[in-house]
């Protein structure tokens, strides 16, 4: 018995005037299915609600804006489950519809709480279809696809593997649209390999992850041991072996020692709103003692910025970042206190976290 993720992206779950594209999800969720029957547990993660939106509202192209994007969301989310809940249900499978935010992963009560209930739904023989609550989020909404999502839920349920579906039938050399000589990578061991390629974001006028959020979101659940797969999800038989854990589309292979889900999607998901540049005593003690970064390290800060945005941390010699990490000010606020010690800090601002950012909210370049 295995325990696997499935993510469908946009183009799988809607064409171009964002319709539901039932002859492709029917031939998955009947793989979805199967593998049910198998024994094993299948947690599903859609794409596809603002794409829905639209179909359903008539807008001409994809929102700019996040309070449409947020609508169109509210709109098709609904609409969009119930057909998945119709053809498993058909197939004698029970689904349940999951709505999960970046707090949900990153907040730790939150974290153990989904967990818990995503595991009671496997336990009870329920399949999750999972979706980033864009409603409300303000991340993942806009880069991503749901790709991150999916690795950190599998990473989350300690799954045996994930399984990407996109429209292609894996991880190309090149762009096959544009060069007839690219050849599909059947096997990654070296994540290194890839840095020469040229992996693309989505061209998609409904989705936003692309290839590249595929690759990153693959290497998210290699770095937690966790093998993944991109494969064509509108190949039925793909679809079967990739679910089956068949040598099929591209394979990425667990790689060496573990990183928390976290610290995973901090590095490679969350976006950054400015930099601390820090000092040399405060650029080593980040690299080779794991500490927290204090505002008396602090030289400099740039950007606007709130607090519980990510920043970049550059040190004062100019060279390749240092890390990424989740402040505890805005730009304004640690503006007051650069340099200070903590005493001074606290006399300055009474209430306020004695670290600009905890060593739990930050990761190494």
């Amino acid at each position: 018995m295995a325990s696997l993720v499935v993510k469908l992206g946009s183009s799988i779950v809607a064409d171009a005037s964002g319709e539901v594209r039932t002859d492709v999800i029917e031939p998955i969720c009947a793989a979805v299915a199967e593998r049910h029957a198998a024994g094993d547990k299948v947690v599903m993660v859609t794409s596809g609600a603002i794409a829905r939106g639209m179909r359903l509202m008539e807008l001409p192209a994809r929102p700019a804006t996040m309070d449409e994007l947020q609508a169109a969301s509210a709109v098709g989310q609904g609409k969009l489950y119930r057909a998945y809940d119709e053809l498993l249900t058909a197939r004698g499978v029970s689904s349940a519809q999951v709505l999960l935010t970046f707090f949900d992963m990153s907040a730790r009560t939150h974290y153990l709480n989904a967990r818990q209930t995503l595991s009671k739904l496997l336990d009870w023989g329920v399949v999750p279809v999972i979706n980033e609550n864009d409603t409300t989020t303000t991340d993942e909404i806009s880069f991503g696809d749901n790709d991150f999502l999916a690795a950190q839920v599998t990473i989350l349920l300690g799954c045996d593997r994930l399984v990407l579906l996109t429209d292609t039938d894996g991880l190309y050399s090149a762009d096959p649209s544009r060069d007839p000589g690219a050849e599909l990578i059947r096997d990654v061991r070296d994540f290194e390999q890839l840095e020469q390629l040229d992996i693309g974001f989505s061209a998609s006028p409904l989705g936003s992850g692309g290839m590249r959020s595929k690759v990153v979101a693959a290497e998210m659940a290699t770095a937690a041991g966790i093998p993944a797969t991109i494969a064509n999800g509108t190949d039925a038989r793909a679809v079967s072996r990739a679910l089956a854990g068949d040598d099929v589309g591209t394979r990425f292979h667990p790689q060496d020692g573990k990183v928390s889900s976290f610290k995973l999607w901090l590095k490679y998901a969350k976006p950054t709103h400015g930099s601390l540049t820090v000092d040399e005593g405060a650029a080593r003690a980040l690299r080779e003692r794991g500490t927290s970064l204090l505002p008396v390290g602090i030289v400099d800060v740039k950007g606007e910025f709130n607090a519980g945005d990510a920043v970049e941390v550059r040190a004062v010699d100019g060279t390749r970042p240092i890390g990424k990490g989740i402040v505890n000010y805005s730009n304004g606020e640690l503006k007051r206190i650069v340099g200070m010690k903590s005493d001074a800090v606290r006399e300055t601002m009474p209430r306020a976290a004695e670290e600009a950012i905890h060593r739990d909210y930050f990761v190494l370049d």
